[in-house]
């Protein structure tokens, strides 16, 4: 019985350990998330990436030249989008959620977009803070 815990314990320690953010070359990030990139920041290239193992799956975080960041699930789909103060590219978020920003809010930019579990958090240029649900009604509202 004392090996058996011993043994698992290892394992564990093992399987923690293997659970880090790795730097990865820019050309070695997957080609699927490098033609994302080109498509959608036409004007960007990546500056860094790292592949961050988590369990049995893994996500990589990648950052462009101009400080945009985007994290890619395991399945490579972004993730979450953060330009900063520059607006994500419109294709990127969805229809009902441009809709209302453009509507309520006209001449802000939607900064930052983040897939949560149920929805969509979103920010905007003025540090306004909207979460939707995933058909892209508002939920609640921050500022």
């Amino acid at each position: 019985m004392k090996h058996l815990v011993l043994s698992v314990l290892a394992l564990v320690a093992i399987i923690l350990s293997s659970c880090s953010d790795r730097p990865v070359v820019p050309a070695q990030v997957p080609a699927v998330i490098q033609a994302f990139v080109k498509q959608n920041f036409p004007n960007q290239t990546i500056s860094y990436a790292e592949r961050d193992l988590e369990w049995f799956w893994y996500k990589y975080d990648v950052v462009l030249a101009d400080g945009t960041e985007i994290i890619f699930d395991t399945d490579n789909e972004w993730d979450k989008i953060d330009c900063h103060m520059t607006a994500v590219p419109a294709a990127l978020v969805p229809a009902p959620i441009a809709t209302y920003c453009k509507t309520n809010f006209p001449g802000v930019v939607i900064t930052k977009v983040d897939k949560e579990f149920g929805g969509y958090d979103v920010e905007l240029a003025n540090d306004m803070e909207l979460k939707f649900n995933k058909q892209g009604a508002l939920m609640s509202m921050d500022d």
